[in-house]
């Protein structure tokens, strides 16, 4: 088991900063019709945090199945509808670069979704996601 800290605290405004009880910190904020724009939502950390999710759990991956990357990149488009008033589904658009076979590189997507703890998260959440991964050999 492993336990995770988090602590919020309203700066001015809107302005919360984040912190993980690690010397680590993030400014969050509301856009500039409610709040100064100074950082992200925490809706978007969420979806930044998706994206850097998968780079993480993919190059874990690689590195365990031996598959040099050469180039890894990750671009989500998430969509919040006011129905639900969350995110509702993402795109990510995925280019891994890498000298090895379609399949193993296939298998390295698959591996990735599948121990993702964010993506894990989201799709017990119900979001749709779908995954568009292109595959450049180098």
């Amino acid at each position: 088991m492993v336990k995770m800290n988090a602590k919020a605290k309203l700066v001015e405004g809107f302005q919360i900063v984040l912190d993980d009880g690690h010397s680590h910190s993030v400014v969050v904020d509301l856009p500039p019709e409610l709040g100064t724009g100074l950082g992200p939502t925490s809706l978007e950390v969420c979806v930044m945090s998706h994206a850097g999710c998968y780079v993480t759990i993919c190059a874990l991956t690689a590195m365990k199945m031996r598959l040099p990357l050469k180039g890894l990149t990750v671009d989500v488009e998430a969509v919040k509808t006011d129905e639900a008033g969350t995110i509702t589904e993402e795109t990510f658009n995925i280019e891994i670069k890498a000298d090895a076979p379609e399949d193993r590189i296939r298998r390295l997507h698959e591996l990735t979704v599948k121990n993702c703890p964010v993506d894990i998260l989201l799709q017990k959440a119900g979001v749709k996601i779908e995954y568009n991964v292109k595959f450049v050999k180098e």
